[in-house]
């Protein structure tokens, strides 16, 4: 949509919502609106519980700028509501969205298209096979929870166990997959160009929840000091991924490098934009300020895809 027109419209700020990931959703939230407010948007605060529909109608909401993490607002539920109530939207449409939350549906469509991801085993409850797995060391994660949320690294069968036990409290499904030591770097794709590429350096040697949310905790490297094919390659690479899930908007693709290889961990198609977010890091050293982000990523809001 054009900015004259997007003026014109009421425009919904959903955040908060009913997943783990419900605290760091209303700073993305309020971070945005107070963007579009400084842009000159007519901008209202929705919290979107379960009377999400009503409170769009209440409101007489005619875009919405989606600001949600995780489940209920990150996999496709939300932006279906969206769809049935007509009203446009930010991001990705329903089924890029649910693909790219569930970790095993983008893993199965990494391998598909024939990116390089770490070698990995699918477990639910009950249907443990240790011979099914790579070998140690494993990353555990539940297969659609976000913002690390449930995750560990095992090292031998007890941590393993440990790690399964903490991932099922959050999901019935558990992704199980080879850990790739090396740097951490993470793509930003906007309108289906790439960002600058940053390297990610928690300083407890693991990227979990305090590490991402906590200031200080994680030195980022912008632009990552990668020989320059292997930095051009992972940007290309990144591309490829956001339309192989079929992401509209904004993205962040996330990557393991090792040596000169490099494999894919997943795709984040509402990535935060909080203080310590990734994103609009990436967008600043492209010479973009947080408003212009905020404002480019609303101009790209539609419905279908």
């Amino acid at each position: 949509m054009q900015r004259q027109e997007l003026k014109q419209k009421k425009i919904a700020v959903l955040m908060g919502g009913l997943s783990a990931e419900r605290e760091v959703s209303l700073r993305t939230g309020q971070a945005i609106s107070q963007a579009l407010k400084r842009c000159g948007y007519q901008v209202c605060d929705i919290d979107a519980g379960r009377d999400l529909p009503q409170q769009l109608q209440r409101a007489g909401i005619e875009v919405a700028f989606i600001a949600l993490h995780g489940r209920y607002g990150e996999d496709g539920t939300v932006q279906g509501v969206l769809e049935m109530a007509g009203i446009p939207y930010t991001g990705s449409g329903v089924l890029a969205s649910s693909l790219a939350m569930d970790k095993v549906a983008t893993k199965k469509m990494l391998c598909y298209h024939g990116i390089a991801t770490p070698d990995f085993a699918v477990i639910r409850p009950g249907q443990f096979r240790q011979d099914a797995l790579p070998d140690y060391p494993l990353v555990v994660k539940p297969a659609r929870e976000g913002s690390t949320i449930g995750i560990s690294i095992a090292h031998n069968e007890q941590e393993l166990t440990a790690g399964l036990d903490e991932a099922f409290r959050h999901d019935d499904l558990v992704l199980v997959e080879k850990f790739v030591a090396g740097a951490e770097v993470t793509v930003g794709v906007l309108d289906g160009q790439p960002l600058p590429v940053i390297q990610v350096v928690p300083k407890g040697g693991f990227y979990d929840y305090q590490a991402k949310y906590t200031p200080g905790q994680t030195e980022y490297l912008l632009p990552a000091p990668l020989p320059q094919s292997l930095y051009k390659a992972l940007q290309n690479a990144a591309v490829q991924v956001f339309e192989a899930i079929g992401c509209r908007g904004a993205a962040r693709v996330d990557f393991m490098v090792a040596d000169t290889a490099f494999y894919c961990l997943e795709v984040n198609t509402i990535p935060g934009m909080t203080e310590t977010s990734l994103l609009p890091k990436a967008a600043g050293a492209a010479g973009m300020t947080f408003d212009e982000l905020v404002e480019r990523i609303l101009k790209g809001a539609a419905l279908g895809k």
